[in-house]
């Protein structure tokens, strides 16, 4: 039997409705588990053990009188360090935000709070989430990075401290350390979850992201956090599906789309073999593969993808880099005073070439039920100085559309890879259909040897 810690999301609140699992069992049982193994992950930053057991209590108390406050009755949800929760500290990896305490939940965070989850803690986050490493180690082995900017998260769900953690996307900030510790990683279309009190890196490009170690995990957390939101300016009006549903719906073989333009040139040769070796699979099983190319706007997307980013984010920080600059970190000062000297005239165009790459996005991914690439061009890098290469992700958060990534095996070396799918706008429940059938095919759940 499965001791709570090792429960995932969706089986912790079944047991919970069930009677079968305590809030405060779950909560203790993660706290421990934080206590046990964070002292060498360094996973988290900011934990209260007394609110996240007085919470858990709160809720065991309702759950005993067969009330429910939605999806998440009683099941703790880690955040990345860049969430606004009311009273906690939010730092965002940043001796410039070091001491900052909001007085507010971010909309996600009260959202998660309305369905019934508890808030166990921040997780780390590299300096306002960008390229600057965080401390946190990888558990595959701790000389290859975990990734970033999401590097707590990521490791608290593949290290079994928390079932479901967020982070957030603005290059490959989710899906990437997500493939690098064996997890699943969700980005949802921009807009369709709110960033209304998220410390932003560059509002066109942000996107909440969802780590967690299942695709039904992904979805149920999707469904929580998905919606309107009139606090922030690049909310979605689309409605909200039930996404659960949706992906049930799927029951047949999917039609997958491959690239192999770019991903195979850019792919280590055991990534592109490996990834081979996963088509074949997936055709075994009946899916029918075809072969798609690339649109021309494609060769710009990396480099407009950087502008935009840089760009904004040294709108953001400009008040705080007059006054506070040698408080950053080498590489996000560098981004954002690059982005200081670049024209106006080259950030317009560079939207406008954004703008372009996304209807050619939507018109080759429409051709398929999803496109399937490589999640990164390599395992984990030994050298924890680097976050890794967010080139397989980028393009896809420029243009805004919807990935998942799936673990689908291990390198030579024993760490992780993964597959990442890609699908239409606001079409994530149909994506996240094709995942769970992939998932479900390729029977791949991976664990650290030494946190399993």
């Amino acid at each position: 039997m499965a001791k709570p810690h090792e429960l995932t999301v969706s089986q912790a609140a079944q047991q919970i409705r069930d009677k079968s699992l305590s809030p405060v069992e779950l909560a203790q049982s993660l706290l421990d588990r934080i206590e046990n193994t964070d002292k060498d992950l360094q996973a988290w930053v900011t934990i209260d053990r007394e609110e996240v057991l007085s919470n858990a209590k709160e809720l065991e108390a309702e759950a005993k009188l067969g009330k429910s406050r939605g999806l998440l009755h009683g099941v703790p949800v880690g955040l990345k360090d860049i969430f606004y929760t009311a009273g906690m500290k939010t730092a965002a990896g940043s001796k410039v935000y070091a001491d900052f305490v909001p007085d507010f939940d971010a909309t996600s965070v009260a959202k998660i709070k309305a369905a019934g989850g508890i808030i166990l803690g921040k997780a780390v986050t590299t300096e306002f989430a960008t390229s600057d490493p965080s401390p946190t180690y990888n558990p595959w082995n701790f000389e290859h990075t975990p990734g970033g900017s999401s590097s707590g998260s990521s490791v608290a769900v593949a290290s079994r401290t928390v079932g479901a953690a967020l982070g957030s996307q603005t290059g490959g900030s989710t899906c990437r350390p997500a493939a690098y510790n064996g997890i699943v990683g969700l980005k949802a279309t921009y807009g369709r979850i709110s960033r209304y009190g998220v410390v932003p890196v560059s509002w066109s490009l942000d996107h909440v992201g969802i780590l967690v170690r299942t695709v039904d995990d992904a979805a149920l957390m999707l469904q929580v956090m998905s919606g309107e939101d009139a606090n922030d300016p690049g909310s979605a009006s689309q409605p909200v599906p039930d996404f659960l549903e949706q992906m049930a719906r799927r029951s047949t073989p999917p039609r997958i789309g491959v690239v192999s333009q770019y991903y195979s040139e850019t792919s280590t040769p055991e990534v592109w073999a490996h990834t081979q070796e996963v088509v074949r699979k997936l055709a075994g099983a009946g899916a029918e593969v075809v072969e798609l190319g690339l649109p021309d706007s494609f060769n710009t997307a990396h480099s407009v993808q950087r502008i935009v980013m840089n760009v904004e984010c040294a709108s953001f920080h400009e008040q705080f880099h007059a006054t506070q600059a040698e408080k950053y970190g080498p590489r996000v000062r560098a981004g954002m005073e690059m982005g200081m000297l670049i024209p106006a005239t080259k950030y317009l165009q560079a939207q406008r070439l954004r703008r372009q790459f996304r209807q050619d996005m939507v018109r080759m991914v429409g051709q398929v039920d999803a496109v399937m690439t490589p999640t990164t061009p390599a395992p984990a890098p030994k050298d924890r100085n680097t976050t890794g290469d967010a080139s397989f992700q980028s393009p896809w958060t420029s243009c805004g559309l919807p990935t998942v990534t799936i673990p689908s095996g291990l390198s030579k070396d024993g760490m992780p890879l993964g597959v990442q799918f890609g699908g239409l706008p606001f079409e994530e429940g149909s994506l996240l259909g094709v995942a769970k059938w992939c998932e479900t095919v390729l029977g791949v759940q991976l664990s650290p040897p030494n946190y399993s």
